[in-house]
Order: C-alpha cells, then sequence, then structure tokens
C-alpha cells in the first residue's frame, strides 16, 4: 500500500480524526497511584499524534469489583487524575467539552479529550448526580457497559440468546434518556442490549451514537448491530464507531487485519450511507499491563485489536484508498460524521 502514502498523509493532516471511544481515565488513575505524572505524554501522545488524531472520547468505565459501593468515588477518581493530567501537560491536550474545543485543538496542534460514562454506575440512581458529571465535563452517556444496572441491560460477548429474559430500560433508565438530552449530552447505545436500544429509539429526539460497535450480520454477536439497528442510528443523524477488536470485526479472528474493519464500514455504507460511520476502535492493549500474570499466562480468548493502536490510523486511511474511497468520504469517516453529532447536539 505504500502507493498511497502520500496522500495518506495528506488527508491525516487535512482531516479531523476522532477516535470516538478510549479507556484512557482508568489507565490515568492507576499509574497516578502508583507515583507517575504526565501519563497521558509517556505513554499515549506518541501514538496519537503518528495517527494523525485531533480528539479521543475517553471512556468513564467501572470494574466489576467496584460495583455499587464504590462506582462513584472510582469515578471521581478518575475525573480527578485526568484533570491534574490536563494541568500537567496543556502544551499537548485539550479538555474538550464543546463542538469549537476539537477545532481549537486541531488549529493548536494539540490532542482534544472528551469525557463519556461507559455504564452509568457511578450515578447509581440518582438523576440529580448526571447534573454534577455535566459540570464536570461529561458529555456522552454510554448507557451501559455489558452488565445489568440501574439504567438498564447490557449485551453480552455471545451470540444472541432469544431464550434469556433481559429487560429494556427501566424507569430510571428512560427518564436518563431524556434528561441527558435536555442537557444536551450524546446517548451512546454501545454495549446497551437490544430491548434497550429499541426504548431509547423510541425516546431519541436528537443524533444517537454507537460508540464502538460493528455489523451483527458479519459477525453475530449481540455487542454488534442488527441492519435494523444500523438503520435506526441513521434515521437519528446519528453515527457508529466501527470497533478494533478481532472477534467484533471478522468472522475469522485469528485471522482478522485491516481489511475486516474496511468490510464494516462496507457493509453500514451499503446499507445506510457513508454519512452514519465514524471510528471507536476501543484498543485496550495498554491496560493488560495490569492483568495478574496468571491472567496472561492462562488466556484463552485470544483477543487482540487490529490496528493495535492510534498510531497505526494511517493503514486503515490506506486500506480504505485501495478499495476505492474518495479523499471527502474518507475524511467524513475519520471524525466529520461524528462532528455533525457534536455540532447537532452540543451547539443545541
Amino acid at each position: 500500500m505504500n502507493y498511497f502514502s502520500d496522500i495518506t498523509n495528506e488527508i491525516l493532516n487535512e482531516s479531523i480524526v476522532i477516535d470516538g471511544h478510549f479507556d484512557l481515565l482508568m489507565d490515568l488513575s492507576r499509574q497516578r497511584k502508583l507515583g507517575f505524572c504526565k501519563v497521558m505524554e509517556s505513554d499515549h501522545l506518541e501514538n496519537f499524534k503518528k495517527g494523525g488524531l485531533t480528539c479521543v472520547v475517553s471512556s468513564i468505565f467501572i470494574e466489576n469489583c467496584l460495583i455499587p459501593e464504590l462506582s462513584l468515588r472510582e469515578s471521581l477518581d478518575q475525573i480527578s487524575s485526568f484533570y491534574q493530567e490536563i494541568s500537567e501537560s496543556k502544551d499537548n491536550f485539550i479538555f474538550c467539552k464543546t463542538y469549537d474545543d476539537v477545532y481549537k485543538a486541531k488549529k493548536e496542534d494539540k490532542i482534544g479529550v472528551f469525557l463519556s460514562f461507559e455504564g452509568v454506575e457511578p450515578l447509581y440512581n440518582d438523576l440529580y448526580l448526571l447534573e454534577i458529571f455535566y459540570e464536570l465535563g461529561v458529555r456522552f452517556v454510554g448507557l451501559t457497559w455489558s452488565r445489568r444496572n440501574y439504567a438498564g441491560d447490557g449485551s453480552r460477548f455471545s451470540e444472541p440468546d432469544t431464550n434469556r429474559y433481559l429487560n429494556g430500560l427501566s424507569d430510571f433508565g428512560v427518564e436518563l434518556v431524556k434528561k441527558s438530552q435536555k442537557m444536551n449530552m450524546i446517548i451512546d447505545v454501545s454495549h446497551l442490549n437490544d430491548k434497550g436500544f429499541w426504548d431509547v429509539i423510541k425516546l431519541t429526539t436528537k443524533p444517537i451514537i454507537a460508540s464502538h460497535s460493528n455489523c451483527r450480520s458479519i459477525v453475530n454477536i449481540e455487542r454488534n448491530l442488527t441492519d435494523e439497528q444500523i438503520k435506526a442510528i441513521a434515521r437519528t443523524e446519528g453515527v457508529i464507531g466501527i470497533n478494533a477488536l478481532n472477534k467484533f470485526a471478522s468472522s475469522t479472528p485469528e485471522k482478522a487485519d485491516v481489511n475486516d474493519l474496511v468490510n464494516n464500514i462496507d457493509y453500514i455504507v451499503n446499507l445506510v450511507g457513508i454519512e452514519y460511520v465514524g471510528l471507536g476502535f476501543d484498543f485496550c492493549g495498554h491496560l493488560k499491563k495490569y492483568d495478574p500474570p496468571i491472567v496472561t499466562e492462562n488466556r484463552l480468548s485470544n483477543s487482540f485489536e487490529i490496528l493495535e493502536n492510534q498510531s497505526n490510523i494511517p493503514l486503515l486511511v490506506e486500506a480504505l484508498l485501495e478499495r476505492g474511497y474518495r479523499k471527502e468520504d474518507i475524511k467524513k469517516v475519520l471524525g466529520e460524521n461524528f462532528l455533525r453529532v457534536y455540532k447537532k447536539v452540543f451547539n443545541k
């Protein structure tokens, strides 16, 4: 693909490039508790820059062992760590809270960072806490991770099971969607189960996103989206961010490569159009260092992230060029589509 390297660099230099989902805050919090500082600079900045990244949406994710008692405390610890990191690294990073902040990051050649819930466990069942987190800078509401919380049920990492009893959104979940949208926050349905998804579709008055989900027609697992769900998101003028995990992207995961990511992009483009697909890689390789040795030695899943990290975004651009995508359309996938949603929701 070297033939395309020059035009790839040109596209990345001209584009707003957004990774719609990245587990950054957990890493910051853990390392800072061990005494490390400027973790974003030492561990992530080089990859972000090599990949031409403009902006990343960082999740606030709470591990199972901390739920429910420590959910709020852990989320505040993560946000506090991020605030300290931003203070230490103002020359390289911007805390994004608005649509215009993305362009500011691009203009100043810095990396913008948005904050998102990945599961609303920190709220418990208290809607008023949402206002506190908004004031702290959270702008995206991922309703669930792949488990049940006060808002609803999450999807599993396996094939759909029609015999398994699942709820949709709870009464709290319904009110949370309504309040979030009144506050101009973006609803994220990745990890939400099918019943909950359709509850959101009935309620939504604004574009919604699935920040890191692929196509169920390609890999038949609950975490991926059906054709009808993809169409429903498109009807809201929302966006689906392509996930880089091999088992979500390819029916032959052991052989998965960048072409499988393009296959998922192709599928969405052919189904609903180029305007409704973006990037939400969900790279987690930087978190494997926290696994105990016994977990690493006995890991059976053989899961890996295609592209490995953001530094390899140019390989995806080259693959899109090779597949025949035009420069203007690649720019939409890289970030313009997500930006459209940000403008419609944040600027209201």
